[in-house]
Parts: C-alpha cells; structure tokens; sequence
C-alpha cells in the first residue's frame, strides 16, 4: 500500500511539474491577429533595416549584394551552430507568405510564424524595445527586396538546447515586452539615440558580457565581452579609461561612417559589417547614438 501510495505520489508530482513547465512556457505573442491597415514609410524601413544590421546576419555569404537575404551564415556558440535563415520575400524558403503580425511577433516577442520560440541568437531581446510602427516598416521594406530560393538549414543543438519550449523558462528572466519609453528629462537627441543603440541597433548584444545561461549580464552592460562566436573579445563602450573616455562624440559618430577610430587604425571583424551598415544612417542618427553611448554609465571592462 505505502508502494502504491509514493508511486501515485510521484506521478502526481510529475504531472503537477509538467503542467507548470506548460504554462510557464506557453509563447506569449506581442499582438494577436491582423493589424489595422496603414501606408508604410518604406524610407523608415530602410533605416531600421540599416541600424538593425540585418544583412549582416541575413546575407548569403559570399556574395556582394548586401540585400540578397537568403541567409546560410553559420553562428557558432557555447550552445551550439545557429544557422541564420533566409528573410527575403520568397514565398516558399522566406518570409514572402508571412502576414505582418507574424513578423512583428518574431521581432518583438521571438515567436515564430508557426507559434515556436525563437533562439535568442536572433536579438529579440533589444528588438522588443522598437516601436510597432518601425517593425511593421522594415516589415514592408524587406518586402521590396530580392526573393531568394534558397532554403533555410537546421540549427545544430545538442540536447537540452534542441528543446525550443524550454525557452519560455529563458524568457522568464530576459524578455519582459516592454516597449522604449523616452525619458522626459533628456533631449530629443539623447532619447534617439537611446532608442537606436537599445532598441533596434542591439548594441549591447555583442558589447556586454553575458551569463551562464546565455543572457545579458544588466550590471556589466556595455563594458564588453567574449565576442559570442568565441574569436577574441568585443571592446566596452562605455566612458571608462579603458573604454571610450578618450573619445568624444563625434569620434565615436566618424567611426560609425567611416571605420576609422582617432588614431587612424581601422574596425575589422564583425565591427566593419556594422559600419557598412551604419554608414548609410543620416549624420543626425550618428550623431545621436554618439552622444547617448558618451552618457553610458563608467563601468570598468578589460581591453581585448
């Protein structure tokens, strides 16, 4: 009988755990069924497409046209191999037959069309800070683009991280769907340019160290990091003596046109993919991601 009763016991409890792991990890989408009709600034789009690096990330390698999205770039991490899909407007292999609010789900809340979790690889994390009406003009700009064929490849995960549910327990502790919220008491240009490195620019992703599980680690944001792919280390912005305090602002804006720091060396790695996308921003864009990353807190990091 007391057999009997611990079975039924830890049966109970099993059930009682999986049904808590459901429910915490149901996806929680940012919006829910089509969203009311209005005219796209494709010109806007195409900014946010710029600041977002999205051909960094989504261009087939090895080849020139920065807007042929067929993805295939392979992302290596601790966790395993991201293989980057494709986002050009093809029908079949790309995001061509997606209806908008399947789009903004997948930037604002990492769900996928068919209602999975996405892989914070894609940085949701600092995509959730956009606004609506800039993900639904990127949404239409991506739409102008080339259609490729190409089908998109399998992550390569080992177990547990194969197991995308599990990343509604992931989200607990780093997707809190909260929009950018400007600060009254900064300039119009300062709140830009917060607005461009947190939200759509996802500076921080690349410039921060991050945690065991993967995350943003919030104290140390900005003071650089192991680049993700594991091949060197991503240099701290912030105002510290081993950061940018030497640089003023509009040293820190130069760079972002041209890829050349003060002293004359030039940005190399995954850093000159940015710049090629950074140079296409206007000067005031520029000039106002500069003055907000001179406003980031000092926080010592270490010079890689």
């Amino acid at each position: 009988m007391r057999l009997r009763t611990l079975i039924a016991g830890l049966i109970g409890l099993a059930l009682a755990g999986a049904g808590a792991f459901y429910a915490l990890t149901i996806p929680r989408p940012a919006v829910r069924g089509p969203l009311p009709a209005r005219t796209p600034d494709l010109a806007n789009g195409e900014t946010m497409f710029n600041i977002g690096g999205c051909p960094s990330c989504h261009a087939t390698p090895k080849q020139k046209d920065q807007q042929r999205l067929g993805g295939g770039l392979a992302l290596s991490t601790p966790f395993g191999t991201f293989k980057v899909p494709n986002i050009s407007p093809d029908e079949k292999n790309g995001i061509g037959a997606w209806p908008e609010e399947a789009f903004v789900n997948a930037m604002l809340a990492g769900i996928g069309r068919d209602g999975e979790h996405l892989y914070p690889a894609f940085p949701y994390t600092s995509y959730q800070r956009m606004a609506l009406d800039d993900v639904r003009d990127l949404f239409a700009f991506l739409r102008t683009l080339p259609a490729e064929s190409r089908a998109s490849e399998p992550h390569e995960l080992p177990f547990p991280f194969n197991v995308r549910r599990g990343l509604g327990l992931w989200k607990l502790v780093y997707l809190d769907g909260k929009a950018f919220t400007p600060d009254a008491a900064r300039s119009a240009e300062l709140n830009r340019g917060a607005y461009l490195v947190e939200g759509p620019g996802h500076c921080a992703e690349c410039h921060s160290p991050r945690g065991v599980l993967g995350g943003i680690v919030a104290a140390r944001r900005f003071s650089g990091g192991p680049d993700p792919e594991g091949k060197g280390w991503v240099p701290n912005i912030t105002p510290h003596s081993d950061g940018l305090a030497a640089w003023s602002a509009g040293d820190i804006a130069y760079l972002l046109k041209s890829g050349f720091t003060p002293d004359a060396d030039s940005v190399g790695s995954t850093m000159a993919d940015v710049v090629r996308n950074t140079a296409k921003l206007s000067d005031a864009d520029r000039a106002a991601i500069a003055t907000y990353v001179k406003s980031l807190p000092s926080l010592p990091g270490r010079k890689g």
